[in-house]
């Protein structure tokens, strides 16, 4: 699916990473591991195409990342360290609006068991700007499954969670790709979830 060879992006005559390759595909799950500052958030915004790296290619599905952007971005889903929900409407209110952005067919029984699950439902009138971190995190969580893509790619997707939540997003990745879905995520962590391959930053 996804084929980077040999990247390497450097800024102002310094190094962030060099000759890094990696090749996701369906059922894989790729940690890229490494202390903060590491050049991690780089990497992962690097084959988001947010940013040129200074040598190597990126491929999707056999065609020049470049010439194939739509169908890329048409099927990942990008969690970023920083939430993308609207902190002054409520819980209810965005996923209203993930489910009309992403024509999700998710129904809102299955929405309210996933909510039961992460310990959110009690929050589901409550603003955004009220949670904790983690309670913002794993609403996060939440607009994976809702927006149902084949490649989840997530930026320190454990900060600020409890090991019982962190196990929970562990078998959410393992049960995405027995569905054909790929993960990539970062951490300075060492999560215990079963990774197809590690690439140290």
């Amino acid at each position: 699916m996804l084929l980077a060879q040999n990247l390497t992006l450097c800024r102002l005559e310094r190094i962030i990473f060099e000759n890094i390759s990696i090749s996701l595909s369906s059922g894989k799950i790729i940690i890229l591991k490494g202390k903060n500052g590491s050049g991690k958030t780089t990497f992962l915004k690097t084959i988001l195409n947010l940013l040129e790296p200074t040598s190597g290619t990126i491929y999707w599905k056999g065609k020049l990342l470049s010439r194939n952007l739509y169908d890329y971005y048409n099927n990942l889903t990008y969690i970023a360290d920083k939430t993308s929900s609207i902190k002054q409407l409520s819980v209810y209110e965005n996923i209203k609006i993930w489910k009309k952005i992403f024509s999700s067919h998710m129904n809102y029984e299955k929405i309210e068991e996933i909510l039961s699950i992460l310990n959110l439902k009690v929050f589901l009138g409550a603003r955004v700007s009220t949670l904790s971190l983690g309670e913002i995190k794993k609403l996060e969580l939440l607009r994976l499954m809702i927006e149902n893509k084949k490649i989840w790619i997530l930026d320190e997707p454990f900060t600020n969670l409890d090991m019982e939540t962190i196990n929970l997003i562990g078998q959410t990745f393992e049960d995405h790709c027995k569905n054909e879905g790929c993960v990539i995520f970062s951490s300075h962590q060492d999560p215990l979830i079963p990774v197809s391959d590690e690439v140290n930053l």
